[in-house]
C-alpha cells in the first residue's frame, strides 16, 4: 500500500510541475517557472523516496539524497519568491 501512496505522489508533483511550466510558456508569468521548477525537484524526491522505501529498502539508505533534493527543490521556490517579490 506505501508503494502505491508513494508513487501517487511522485505522479502528482509531476503532473503539477508539467501544468505549472506548460502555463508558463503560455503566460511568462515567472513565479510559475519557479513553482514548476520547485514541483520537479519534489517529483526527484519522491522517485528517491519509492527507489528508496520500495525497490532497495534495506540494502541502500538514500534519505540524505531525498532530502538534500527536497531542500533544493524549496530553495528554488523560495528565490522565486524573493526575486520575483518585488
Amino acid at each position: 500500500m506505501a508503494a502505491v501512496i508513494y508513487s501517487l505522489c511522485a505522479l502528482t508533483c509531476l503532473a503539477c510541475a508539467v501544468l505549472l511550466l506548460r502555463s508558463y510558456s503560455a503566460t511568462r508569468f515567472r513565479l510559475q517557472f519557479w513553482s514548476g521548477l520547485c514541483f520537479l525537484g519534489l517529483t526527484a524526491s519522491n522517485v528517491l523516496l519509492v527507489i528508496d522505501r520500495v525497490v532497495f529498502p534495506t540494502s541502500i539508505d538514500l534519505s540524505s539524497w531525498r532530502l538534500g533534493t527536497a531542500l533544493v527543490a524549496v530553495a528554488l521556490l523560495l528565490v522565486g519568491l524573493v526575486w520575483e517579490g518585488d
